[in-house]
């Protein structure tokens, strides 16, 4: 049984898919509480860096560094350099990865600045990603700068 909190990561992905974007879905949660959630707008806003992961650090909006510290970044895929640049320096802890099949961002990165990833093959993401990516390359391959 998945946790809310994907859940909700993967009701953003679906939004996005359904409004003709890219389906990439993400929240912030501070002490059990989800303080932003966003999905990969890039398509819809014609805005280069509203991955999933940006947007819901923007949904978030000002928060102190404290916050941040405790927060936890769901996100149904594995986070690209922008995403995980963004990360570290709010000096999120913990991120939990829907999968990292598709796509293997910064991963190593993160590791190696003491963040914790949970990686959770989750099926469903990935079948998304494969789905979208079989049907839109040239989109994908945008959003990823292939």
């Amino acid at each position: 049984m998945r946790d809310e909190f994907m859940q909700a990561a993967i009701d953003e992905a679906k939004q996005g898919l359904a409004e003709g974007g890219i389906p990439i879905g993400s929240v912030i949660v501070h002490r059990g509480k989800i303080i932003g959630r966003g999905h990969n707008m890039r398509v819809q806003n014609g805005d280069p860096l509203l991955h999933g992961e940006m947007s819901a650090f923007k949904d978030a909006g000002r928060q102190p560094a404290s916050v941040y510290r405790e927060c936890v970044l769901y996100t149904t895929l594995s986070p690209c350099p922008m995403c995980s640049g963004t990360s570290l320096l709010y000096k999120i802890p913990k991120i939990i990865i829907g999968e990292n099949v598709t796509f293997m961002g910064g991963e190593d990165w993160l590791r190696g600045q003491g963040v914790e990833l949970v990686v959770l093959q989750d099926e469903e993401c990935v079948r998304m990603m494969r789905d979208f990516i079989a049907a839109r390359p040239e989109l994908w391959n945008e959003d990823i700068a292939v």
